[in-house]
Order: structure tokens, then C-alpha cells, then sequence
């Protein structure tokens, strides 16, 4: 797992990558942060993730930020655990409906 990479969770959507980073900078360097939008329409899925460049500063993020109020949503920061493989045929629609 790695320690440096937060999942931020329960976002308003209206909130961008670049308010994210801001959320997020007073508690150290931020490699990245991005907000996960949904592909067919740009829509914010209301989650993202921001990458500290070390892991004091993710630590210290992650403890004062879970549960704090942003915009009138109290929002969820956790350590961000490695994706899971789903398995199947990613991407392919068809199949999952039963076509061929």
C-alpha cells in the first residue's frame, strides 16, 4: 500500500482537481491530485486522489481531513489500497450483454 497516495471520498461536485490540490496543500508537497470524472459524461463520480510527495505529510493530511466539512459535505480520507482486478473483459460492453 503505498502511504504517500489518499483516497478522498464524499466530494461535492463542483469541486475540481485544482480545488482539490488547494484542499490539500497546506499539508505538504502534492505530486498530484485529481478528481475521477465518469467517461461518457465528464461528470464528477464525487471521489479522487491526492499523492503527497512524502508520507508524514499524507499521515498528518489524512488525520486532520477525514470527516471535515467541504462545501457541506463531510468528506472521507483514507490511504488509498491498490485497485483490484475485476477480472472479465474490461471494456468490452457487448459481451456483458450477452453478445457476441
Amino acid at each position: 500500500m503505498d502511504k504517500k497516495k489518499l483516497f478522498v471520498g464524499s466530494l461535492p461536485w463542483s469541486l475540481s482537481s485544482h480545488s482539490l490540490r488547494e484542499l490539500f496543500t497546506q499539508y505538504g508537497e502534492i505530486v498530484d491530485a485529481i478528481i475521477i470524472s465518469d467517461s461518457a459524461t465528464g461528470r464528477s463520480k464525487g471521489f479522487g486522489f491526492v499523492t503527497f510527495a512524502n508520507e508524514a505529510d499524507a499521515a498528518k493530511a489524512q488525520a486532520e481531513m477525514n470527516g471535515k466539512d467541504v462545501e457541506g459535505r463531510n468528506i472521507v480520507v483514507n490511504f488509498a489500497k491498490p485497485r483490484e482486478d475485476r477480472g472479465g473483459f474490461r471494456g468490452n460492453r457487448d459481451f456483458r450483454r450477452g453478445r457476441r
